[in-house]
C-alpha cells in the first residue's frame, strides 16, 4: 500500500500540437509515473515516493486514430487520399475504435495515477463523462449517456436523433492512465464523414457550435471543462 497519496496535478495546455508529438509526450509522462511505482514496490511504506499527475489539454491538426480493438474498415476514405484532406492516421494503444481529432476540438489527456484518487476504471470513465456533461450544462446544452456506449450524447432518449458530442478512449496500466476524451466545440464535422465514428454507424456526430448556432470561445469552454475535472476528481491543481 502506497501511503504517499498525491492529489496535486500539473495542468498544461499544449495548444495546437502534432498528434505524434503529443502521444510521445504522454508516453514519457506515463512511463515516468510507472517507473516510480515500480521502485515503490521494493520500498517500505515510509520511503515510498509520491507519483505525479498531469492534466493535458490540447488541439490537434486533422488526424484519425484507431484504437487497438478497432476495425480498419471504419476508415472509409482510402489511406492514400488522406493527404488530400490534410489529415494523418495512426493506429494506437487506447481502447475504442476509430475517431477524429482536429482544430476546434478540445482534447484532454489525464496522465494520472488512479491510486492517488480511487482504483475503479468504471468510475474514472463515468467521471470524465460527467465533467463534459457539467461543462455542456453550463453553456446551455443538455446531454447524457447511452447505455452500452461510452462518451457523451445529446437526445439520449431518442435513438433516431441521438448524436455524439464527446468521444472517449483510455489506456491504463497499474492504475496509471493515458489518452482520454475529445469534445467537439468548433469542430469541422465534415471530417467525420470519412470514418464510421467509434464504429457506430447509426448515430450522428455533433458539436457545441452546431447545437448553439455559432462558434464558441474555446478558452471559456476549456476553463469550464478544467474546473469540472478538477472538482470531480478533487485534484489540487498546480
Amino acid at each position: 500500500m502506497n501511503f504517499s497519496i498525491n492529489k496535486k496535478t500539473e495542468f498544461q495546455d499544449l495548444g495546437l500540437i502534432d498528434y505524434q508529438k503529443a502521444w510521445d509526450y504522454q508516453t514519457e509522462l506515463f512511463n515516468k509515473i510507472l517507473s516510480v511505482k515500480a521502485q515503490n514496490r521494493n520500498l517500505p511504506d515510509h520511503e515510498q515516493q509520491p507519483t505525479d499527475n498531469y492534466l493535458l489539454f490540447c488541439e490537434h491538426p486533422h488526424v484519425y486514430t484507431l484504437g487497438k480493438s478497432g476495425d480498419e474498415k471504419n476508415l472509409v476514405i482510402p489511406a492514400a487520399e488522406l493527404s488530400s484532406i490534410g489529415a494523418s492516421y495512426y493506429q494506437i494503444n487506447r481502447g475504442g475504435d476509430i475517431t477524429y481529432h482536429g482544430p476546434g476540438q478540445i482534447v484532454v489527456y489525464p496522465i494520472i495515477d488512479l491510486e492517488n484518487f480511487f482504483t475503479d476504471i468504471h468510475q474514472y470513465m463515468r467521471l470524465l463523462e460527467e465533467s463534459v456533461m457539467g461543462t455542456l450544462k453550463n453553456i446551455g446544452i443538455s446531454s447524457g449517456r447511452i447505455k452500452g456506449l461510452t462518451g457523451v450524447w445529446l437526445d439520449v432518449d431518442n435513438p433516431t436523433k441521438a448524436r455524439k458530442i464527446c468521444a472517449m478512449g483510455v489506456k491504463t496500466s497499474r492504475w496509471v492512465t493515458m489518452h482520454g476524451l475529445a469534445l467537439n466545440v468548433n469542430t469541422d464535422l465534415n471530417y467525420f464523414n470519412h470514418i464510421v465514428p467509434c464504429g457506430i454507424s447509426d448515430k450522428a456526430v455533433t458539436s457545441v457550435e452546431k447545437e448553439l448556432g455559432e462558434a464558441q470561445p474555446m478558452e471559456r469552454v476549456k476553463e469550464l471543462l478544467k474546473q469540472q475535472i478538477v472538482s470531480l476528481f478533487e485534484m489540487q491543481l498546480t
